[in-house]
């Protein structure tokens, strides 16, 4: 993630000053800027699939623990239960 906030960053700057060059400068500014933006957008392609394989193994894994220990689930979600329903009586 702070790859991808440096490069917009640094596109950012460039598009910043590209709109006051002019001419073939200000060309290769932009051309430069939206190299960034791509190199972001595909950094930010290959976080989202890290994150959803993430995901996706953490569900795997609260899944079979509910299917391995159902009556500790009951009890666990329960107790949240109790506590959610104490903090909003309170207020």
């Amino acid at each position: 993630m702070s790859d991808i906030r440096t490069v917009l960053s640094d596109a950012e700057d460039l598009l910043k000053q590209a709109a006051s060059a002019t001419g073939e400068r200000a060309s290769e500014l932009r051309e430069t800027a939206l190299t960034r933006l791509k190199q972001a957008k595909e950094k930010a392609a290959d976080v989202q699939v890290v994150v959803v394989e993430k995901g996706k193994k953490a569900a795997r894994a609260t899944d079979d623990y509910v299917h391995e220990h159902p009556w500790t689930a009951i009890g666990v979600a329960a107790g949240i239960g109790v506590v959610v329903g104490l903090l909003i009586n309170r207020r």
